[in-house]
């Protein structure tokens, strides 16, 4: 059985994102990462294939692992819908969702409204378990622990993303190679300057300073330190132990910022600092990142390919609660992950339910061929292929599917 854990830390906002995604923004509401309690979770490996193209007009409803027959459900289907509807979490897939809630608005559904609040995936995990919103988001899948106080939820994954080392060191021009044993043992404490062995030993030929490394964390509960937390704890048994998997990990040392956007400003105005981020803020921050050393032995640079490589070859659980960081996969970027919408399987209200589904069968169609424009990964065929069977079975209201 693979122990599958998270820990992500996502920081305040970052004002190269909001420019970058202002315009899609202005009917949104976003905010600061929130709080969230701390969560260890087991599940399944998952199993992906090749990067999905994006549908055109007649979208494919095919059985898992994409054998079977095909519908001719239209991406466009909730073309006629009229619906405001709220949502809260993850700020890790914040600057697609923003972009896709306009896109979709704009181009399909000129009838429906989406404020989504970036608060963190704690705090989209606790928004859907009290109901006070028609959908939650998350990077780390909830644990069964969350799940029996929230029956009846349905994680859809909506993209993949990389969570990436980044940096601020003055003359090291060149990206930074990093194992995770070095990464988990700078978190902890026990590398100390960035000249230490340790880290030398990886980057021959690097002037690396002889002063104290700035730790970076998030000081929320979030998504993103759980994928980067679940990444140590596979690596390091150190870390397994000492810290763990989790949305708000105890962290041993460093300085805490709110949100992706809150590591990313505290990097930038810290020298000699090191920091966790999706690729997108690190990537319009102009901020290096590093290569990281996967299970293969090979230093990947985070990419949107990389990042797809590591959902090869893992089998997808029914719910979609998985792990694919330390891929075995030759060619993966070792700390990539899976975001999840999280939605009740039984819509109480059918208007809204309906707007819903018809939106995510919107997003896992035309929405992936944004995926790249912002640095995330689009889903796999067979990942398109399962979650299409899902909307179309599993969403219900009144026991009748939602999406036909």
């Amino acid at each position: 059985m693979l122990h599958t854990r998270f820990r992500v830390c996502l920081t305040g906002r970052s004002v190269a994102v909001a420019i970058a995604v202002a315009a899609a923004a202005a009917a949104f509401v976003l905010s600061a990462c929130g709080g969230g309690t701390s969560s260890s979770d087991k599940t399944a490996t998952a199993s992906a294939g090749t990067p999905a193209s994006t549908a055109t007009k007649s979208a494919s409803a095919s059985t898992p692992g994409g054998a079977g027959a095909t519908t001719t459900i239209p991406s466009d289907v909730g073309k006629d819908d009229s619906a405001k509807l709220t949502g809260a979490g993850a700020t890790f897939p914040n600057p697609l969702y923003t972009r896709w809630f306009s896109d979709y608005k704009s181009s399909v559904a000129s009838g429906v409204e989406v404020n989504y609040q970036s608060i963190g995936s704690g705090g989209g995990v606790k928004q859907i378990t009290e109901k006070t919103v028609d959908f939650g988001a998350s990077d780390a899948p909830m644990s069964d622990d969350e799940l029996s106080k929230a029956k009846g939820i349905q994680h859809i994954p909506t993209t993949l993303g990389a969570v990436v080392v980044t940096y601020n060191l003055d003359g090291v021009s060149a990206p930074l190679k990093l194992d995770g044993e070095t990464i988990a043992k700078v978190y902890l404490g026990k590398i100390k300057k960035w000249n230490d062995d340790a880290i030398a030993s990886q980057n021959a030929g690097v002037a690396l300073p002889d002063a104290e490394i700035v730790v970076v964390h998030r000081s929320d509960g979030s998504g993103t330190s759980f994928v980067f937390t679940d990444y140590l704890s596979h690596v390091s048994s150190d870390w397994d132990g000492e810290v763990g998997t989790s949305k708000n990990p105890q962290w041993p040392e460093g300085l805490g910022g709110q949100g992706n956007d809150g590591v990313t400003q505290q990097v930038k105005q810290n020298k000699n600092s090191i920091g966790y981020v999706e690729l997108l803020y690190a990537k319009t921050n102009n901020l290096p990142v590093a290569q990281v050393k996967n299970k293969s032995g090979e230093y990947i640079a985070p990419t949107t390919e990389s990042t797809s490589t590591a959902a090869n070859g893992v089998a997808i659980p029914d719910d979609y609660r998985l792990s694919i960081v330390d891929s075995p996969t030759r060619g993966a970027y070792p700390i990539a992950s899976f975001t999840y919408i999280l939605l009740y399987k039984d819509q109480t209200d059918a208007r809204k339910g309906k707007a819903l589904v018809d939106l995510l069968w919107w997003a896992i169609h035309d929405g992936q061929k944004t995926t790249t424009e912002l640095n995330y990964a689009p889903l796999p065929k067979d990942v398109v292929a399962k979650i299409e069977k899902t909307l179309t079975t599993e969403i219900t209201s009144g026991g009748q599917p939602l999406l036909k």
